[in-house]
């Protein structure tokens, strides 16, 4: 298996590097980011600003590509959403165009976001439930999964969109839990956004790999969507007195009962299909806080 990842240098995309370089041979994953990289020769430069991938595809063999790069901030949509739009949709049409050209035999995995589902009409999500984004950055990512059906519909490029519920754990140094350690840091009063009563499906970093090679291994790559989560709804109120206990630091709290924009308010996905592939759950969020808490503290990992 020769594997590809675009956005190795990011939070997802580095677990999933490294993840695959222990689970195949030596030499079989490559990656693939806008960061310098001097001392890797299974690792591709591209563009920040004028991505391409021709080169990649026309030199190299790969039996999957991963696509985990992109945008991933929902306010930063709303402040630059050209910029969103070209990381988050044209940048995978670039990239199954080179497939397309090169190497019409790789398949191509595509890390779409729960937020295409925006407010959900009902509790669980399920893939076929229309997509209701709330933000410049749901929409692209619900463009992304269009091209992917385009690519298999049209030229039979092999693909798969997975719509990402909220992942964390150490290496995310923004979102919820990080805001939240650094108010705490500064403060014994912290100011939280909405009631409390807001909701996530919250899945560590490593069962998100898990649900990832599930995937690689069993899904039909015939242009499906599949929600990747662990199917439990976490209200913020409890996340946020778990958050308390884990850190072992003593502070208060209060909702200001604002909505940010792009905002959803509550989620929790159906993970039947997903289930269906082979993935159970093999972290609670309690143990996920507490061990993304140990790295955000510095200490070593349990």
């Amino acid at each position: 298996m020769r594997i590809l990842i675009i956005g190795s240098k990011g939070f997802v995309g580095a677990h999933v590097q490294a993840y695959f370089s222990k689970k195949y041979e030596q030499g079989s994953v490559y990656g693939c980011d806008v960061v310098v990289e001097y001392n890797d020769d299974r690792y591709f430069q591209v563009d920040a600003t004028n991505a391409s991938y021709d080169e990649i595809f026309e030199g190299n063999t790969f039996d999957i590509c991963i696509n985990c790069s992109g945008a991933a901030s929902v306010p930063d949509s709303f402040a630059h959403p050209l910029r969103d739009y070209n990381l988050n949709a044209r940048n995978v049409y670039l990239i199954l165009e080179a497939i397309r050209k090169h190497q019409p035999a790789c398949k191509f995995l595509n890390l779409s976001s729960a937020a295409v589902y925006g407010n959900p009409v009902r509790l669980p999500v399920t893939e076929n439930m229309l997509p209701q984004p709330l933000s410049p950055y749901g929409w692209h990512k619900y463009y992304s999964e269009m091209i992917c059906r385009e690519f298999y519909s049209y030229f039979k490029i092999s693909t798969c969109s997975i719509r990402i519920f909220s992942a964390f754990g150490p290496g995310l140094r923004k979102q919820l839990f990080w805001d939240w350690y650094q108010k705490i840091r500064q403060s014994d009063t912290i100011t939280l956004f909405g009631t409390g009563k807001e909701s996530r499906d919250f899945i560590f970093i490593d069962d998100l790999v898990l649900a990832i090679s599930c995937v690689i291994e069993n899904a039909s790559f015939q242009a499906e969507i599949i929600n990747v989560g662990n199917g439990e709804e976490v209200f913020i109120e409890d996340a946020i007195a778990i958050f308390k206990k884990q850190s072992g630091i003593q502070f208060n709290y209060t909702f200001n009962n604002a909505v940010r924009p792009g905002d959803p308010l509550n989620w929790c996905a159906d993970i039947t299909a997903l289930a269906a592939l082979g993935y159970k759950q093999s972290i609670s969020f309690e143990e996920g806080i507490k061990r993304y808490l140990q790295w955000l503290q510095g200490k070593e990992l349990a």
